[in-house]
């Protein structure tokens, strides 16, 4: 047996398959909610190193499954729901700007993209709602990227894959899921300038159908209020 240290490419491809490892173990509720991952428990449970355990961790950080919190460590996402709200508010503020400019430069080939991936989601028959959730967050994703602003779709990156992964670990009914995923043609529409909903209408709207009070947070909330 060769003692050679591994090369770039087989590290990348161990840290890939231990991540997964360690997703589906979260996935499967072995390690649940708030649990606090510890690395050297960790690599003795999965036989790895360290290094290759802390590399795994921050590909589940990126994935938002993971939350880092300095001087504590890291831990398995567990959002509570005055953070889910108030990660919420911020969204629908960035993600209305994003839809405004994804509007104003939106092509045939960008709308048509767009509707292949509703289209997916609307017949979507995943085996789990992680993959449900990850297919929610690239049509979301495409929306942010095509903004044309790379600082407010870092954001909504930064911001938002938490979300996203945190509803994939919760307890949908799998017609509730559904349901989530077939309310996308009307950020669709918005987008193609089809409707007479403002984005900012047109995104609470579709926020309401998978979360309580979203815009709690955020001063639609303040002007609801004023109004009444």
């Amino acid at each position: 047996m060769s003692n050679a240290p591994a090369t770039s490419e087989s590290r990348i491809s161990q840290g890939s398959s231990l991540a997964g490892k360690i997703r589906e173990a979260i996935l499967a509720q072995r390690f649940k909610p708030g649990d606090r991952l510890n690395e050297t428990s960790l690599a003795r449970k999965f036989k790895s190193g360290r290094i290759l355990i802390r590399e795994a961790l921050m590909r589940l950080e990126e994935q938002g499954l993971v939350i880092n919190q300095p001087r504590r460590g890291m831990f398995v996402n567990s959002l509570s729901a005055e953070e889910t709200k108030q990660v919420t508010s911020i969204r629908l503020v960035l993600e209305s700007e994003a839809i405004k400019l994804c509007r104003a430069q939106c092509t045939p080939e960008l709308a048509r993209h767009l509707s292949g991936l509703i289209a997916k989601m609307e017949v979507s028959s995943a085996s789990s709602p992680w993959e449900s959730a990850q297919l929610d967050l690239e049509f979301h994703r495409t929306i942010w990227r095509s903004a044309g602003n790379e600082y407010l779709e870092k954001t909504l990156n930064s911001l938002c894959t938490v979300l996203f992964a945190h509803r994939a670990l919760g307890a949908i009914e799998d017609e509730h899921l559904r349901w989530i995923l077939g309310h996308h043609r009307t950020l669709l529409e918005v987008i193609e300038g089809r409707s007479d909903l403002s984005p900012e209408q047109a995104l609470l709207g579709h926020l309401k159908i998978g979360y309580d009070d979203p815009e709690q947070f955020s001063s639609l909330a303040a002007n609801a209020k004023q109004e009444t």
